[in-house]
């Protein structure tokens, strides 16, 4: 394992609960990689606990919206670790900020491995929590590990769809992606470390909301962080390249475990959301249409699933797609009352009915 420089101080984007411990850990992937961490667990708890692994959004750290997660779960019973991926904030990996569809994957369940391991994690209790581009592959990862009995997307993204078909499938044709790789096989030889760039700054006047709500969240006092690329120069330009030839929810009709998948009403990306629990359960795909036949309009690419009983789909009144990275607040740059939209005792419930 490589040994890692971590900060000691407390760093985190939001104070330290009074009713958890906390320490920063370090844990190594099937890749070799070294993964940085911070464990969390309630206080003058006693026995083997259910514990939980969170990660995301994608681009973000540790010290912000996964952090954040991790505590609220420990403040209700649960060990958590909230860890940075590979390539990104204090975990090992170079180039920085670059991302795979296997190795994110292995991220997740290299946290189960290591929770599995802990003197206070009952083995048979884990579950797993992704935020925003996490939270898809927080599907694949349960897809793919059967050890992960429970697993809550928030606010998710898939990567791999948006990376293929654009926003809202806007992109979705064959036309749109050749010219997309041969941009990125380009970039390749004129410059393969160059940086994509984090959350617009400064914000144009006609920005999207959604292009906004990022401003106030990783610009801004409320989320800013110093080593979160979302916040500053972002992701290597080809960094994604290898997800948008990737299909990331392709088997999570066949997910047994639990799985709840937590939207705000009013976020952008909600439909990633909607269509991952419809497949999930139902079978029936979106997103793939420029590989059906012709005159084909059911996008079925697999069977229902086996136990649809325990898979819920949670819808936020109200809530944009940052505010549930953090509960969201009334006022932009981070001021003004907090809306506490993550329903943060419903989270908990369904980790207890399930990690027991």
């Amino acid at each position: 394992m490589q040994k890692l420089e971590l900060a000691q101080e407390w760093d985190k984007v939001f104070p330290l609960s009074e009713k958890v411990s906390h320490q920063k850990v370090t844990f190594e992937t099937q890749y070799g990689l070294t993964l940085a961490a911070d464990l969390y667990a309630p206080k003058n708890a006693q026995g083997k606990l259910a514990a939980i692994a969170v990660s995301g959004p994608f681009g973000a750290t540790k010290e912000q919206s996964s952090g954040l997660y991790a505590m609220r779960m420990a403040e209700r019973g649960f060990v958590t670790l909230a860890f940075d991926p590979s390539y990104t904030g204090e975990s090992s990996g170079a180039p920085r900020r670059t991302a795979s569809p296997d190795i994110n994957t292995e991220d997740f369940m290299a946290a189960v491995d290591f929770l599995s391991k802990q003197e206070n994690v009952d083995a048979e209790r884990i579950g797993i929590i992704g935020i925003c581009g996490w939270g898809g592959i927080a599907l694949n990862a349960a897809a793919a590990d059967t050890r992960i009995k429970a697993t809550v997307a928030s606010t998710m993204y898939d990567m791999t769809r948006v990376s293929g078909n654009g926003y809202f499938d806007s992109e979705d044709k064959e036309e749109s992606r050749h010219a997309a790789r041969e941009a990125l096989s380009k970039q390749r030889l004129t410059d393969p470390m160059a940086m994509a760039g984090g959350v617009v700054n400064p914000l144009p006047d006609d920005a999207p909301q959604f292009v906004k709500d990022y401003y106030d969240y990783y610009i801004t006092p409320r989320g800013y962080h110093k080593r979160s690329g979302n916040s500053n120069d972002g992701w290597r330009a080809i960094g994604t390249q290898a997800y948008a030839n990737s299909r990331f929810l392709y088997y999570i009709n066949e997910i047994r475990s639990a799985v709840l998948v937590m939207h705000g009403e009013k976020a952008h990306s909600r439909y990633f959301g909607e269509a991952a629990y419809k497949y999930m359960v139902e079978g029936q795909a979106e997103g793939y249409r420029s590989a059906m036949p012709l005159g084909s309009s059911g996008n079925v690419v697999g069977k229902p699933n086996p136990v649809p009983e325990n898979k819920q789909l949670l819808i936020i009144p109200g809530a944009s797609h940052c505010d549930l990275y953090d509960g969201g607040y009334t006022a932009p740059e981070g001021k003004g009352e907090a809306k506490n939209l993550i329903p943060w005792d419903t989270l908990a419930d369904f980790f207890r009915m399930y990690l027991k």
